[in-house]
């Protein structure tokens, strides 16, 4: 029996933190989650507009808050889940260390910007960010159109 290839399991993007946060660095990192939201995952039910991630420095965990898991339609009774629940990330000490002392800065947070699937497991891409102003947020637009102008411009076949 063929194996699935890897490029069937979807990659779940957050266009809005390109929009409207300067990334500084990336990290990548597990999630605890329960079977209902993994399959709610496959299915690329998730929403990760609103989230962000903390450290709490008491446990040195850290932890995912309002990200939205739709709730799995076949998962019946204990198996299904809370749609936005917190929930635990799994990352080194070290990384939750140095984590902690760049999110203690002012301005800076962690926003999820991608949640995807390498050998079977769910991996999160936290990203350490800055808010946008709107004048950058203007410049990323009109950067973005004459990229794209200039492609199309490159395309087109003379005659």
């Amino acid at each position: 029996m063929a194996k699935p290839s890897e490029n069937l399991s979807p990659h779940i993007h957050n266009r809005k933190a390109l929009h409207d946060y300067h990334v500084l660095d990336k990290i990548e990192c597990g999630i605890v989650l329960r079977g209902s939201e993994v399959k709610s995952i496959r299915h690329g039910q998730v929403s990760l507009g609103e989230g962000y991630a903390r450290v709490e420095p008491n446990s040195m965990s850290l932890y995912l808050h309002d990200v939205d898991i739709a709730v799995y339609t076949n998962a019946s009774g204990p198996n299904s889940h809370e749609p936005a629940q917190i929930r635990k990330l799994l990352a080194h000490r070290r990384q939750i260390v140095r984590l902690l002392e760049t999110t203690h800065e002012k301005g800076t947070t962690l926003i999820p910007l991608a949640m995807y699937f390498v050998r079977g497991k769910v991996k999160v891409e936290l990203g350490i960010c800055t808010g946008k102003k709107a004048h950058d947020k203007r410049e990323t637009i009109k950067t973005r159109e004459s990229e794209r102008e200039l492609r199309r411009a490159m395309t087109r076949k003379t005659l």
